[in-house]
């Protein structure tokens, strides 16, 4: 008789393997339905979110959300050597998520507070998780990842209070303070790897680290963002933002080095950080009503957000299954297509605002082979064992 526990298989013996798998597939699965419900082709009735918000909520706080905890659960093992979610616990978890994509489709047969508290919970649930070993190893600078996401619970709280009537007009800066949490949240981790993954990946390199360059590049990402939240705009948030630009720059040089672009694991972080970049510069140019803020706001979310995570997902899955560091030629090809569809869709409506409608359908296509691509490659990576026996 097999007396194997039911969740005792490698989908479940660590977190990335589980929500890297459910975010490669909610990143093909979200945008495929948000392009029905953009064109027409789909109608929902008595559905829980308008069209704008679920798009919007899905990408930050579906697929995004899975990658911070797929990343967490496995980074917060690491730095204080205590074991985190898996298992059982773990699919517990996972389930919570599905059930916050899934249930949004059974408004009017489900009460909307029900739908809204499943959802909800998911990221404090995580916060609670990753405490419990953050305090067992006394590692005091991983608060600030419990801080960052109890903050996100605060911004998705604000977006499902004003879909249940009991706020006015909240959903935006909902969705504002998830924005730039998830982007303070990455140039915190980018400080931490960025450099890390440098010297690893290219012998015989040092980095250098420069802790006033850290802390100004991140403390002027965050006068910009709450400038933006409070709707301030003009010169102050113009010259904020050409300054988060420049400290950024800044930072970044010190850890680059020119041979990163023969190594795609390498080049697919620093263009993903640079897209953070270009959305401060266009952050000031949107402040003197140069070009729409959604194209700042894109630059953040499909260029730095989605390139990154994407680069993420591959580096951390290879090192974390006993694999060589070495991306494919078919993820090389992902790295590049997520990159051009950033492009199509931050860049191109500058140059050919008529062509919008175009550029959207380009853009979504080339996000969709990106992540096919990272499905068909990553799938069998993260459902089998290590690659050198070893657990996790």
């Amino acid at each position: 008789m097999n007396h194997t526990k039911p969740f005792n298989i490698p989908f479940f013996a660590l977190g990335f393997r589980t929500f890297f798998t459910l975010a490669g597939l909610a990143a093909l699965i979200l945008m495929l339905l948000w392009r029905s419900l953009y064109d027409g082709s789909l109608a929902l009735d008595n559905y829980y979110f308008a069209n704008s918000y679920w798009h919007a909520h899905e990408m930050l706080l579906g697929y995004t959300a899975a990658v911070i905890a797929g990343f967490l659960l496995t980074a917060v093992s690491n730095w204080t050597g205590q074991k985190t979610l898996s298992g059982g616990g773990l699919a517990g978890l996972a389930l919570l998520w599905v059930y916050g994509r899934v249930l949004p489709f059974y408004s009017g047969l489900l009460a909307d507070e029900f739908i809204a508290l499943v959802d909800f919970l998911f990221l404090p649930i995580l916060a609670f998780c990753l405490v419990k070993p953050i305090m067992a190893a006394r590692y005091t600078r991983g608060y600030v990842f419990i801080t960052l996401l109890l903050l996100m619970s605060l911004g998705n709280a604000l977006v499902h209070m004003q879909i249940l009537g009991l706020a006015e007009q909240s959903a935006w800066s909902g969705f504002q303070i998830v924005i730039a949490l998830i982007i303070m949240m990455i140039l915190v981790i980018a400080g931490r790897v960025f450099p890390f993954f440098t010297e690893k990946g290219l012998p015989g390199t040092f980095t250098i680290r420069n802790p006033l360059y850290d802390a100004l590049s991140i403390g002027s990402a965050m006068l910009v963002f709450v400038l933006t939240i409070m709707q301030v705009s003009g010169f102050l948030l113009a010259l904020t933002a050409s300054l988060a630009a420049i400290t950024n720059i800044l930072r970044v040089k010190d850890w680059y080095e020119f041979r990163i672009w023969y190594v795609p694991l390498l080049w697919v972080l620093y263009l993903g950080y640079a897209w953070i970049i270009v959305g401060f510069i266009m952050t000031a140019l949107s402040a003197f009503q140069l070009i729409p803020p959604t194209l700042a706001l894109h630059a953040f979310t499909m260029g730095g957000i989605g390139v990154i995570t994407l680069g993420m997902m591959a580096r951390v899955s290879l090192g974390h299954t006993g694999r060589v560091l070495k991306a494919s030629q078919a993820m090389a090809i992902a790295f590049a297509l997520i990159n051009i569809g950033a492009l199509v869709r931050v860049v191109i409506p500058v140059l050919m605002p008529n062509w919008y409608a175009d550029i959207i359908y380009a853009s979504t296509l080339l996000w969709l082979a990106a992540f096919a691509l990272f499905a068909y490659v990553y799938t069998p990576i993260l459902t089998t064992a290590r690659a050198d026996g070893k657990a996790g």
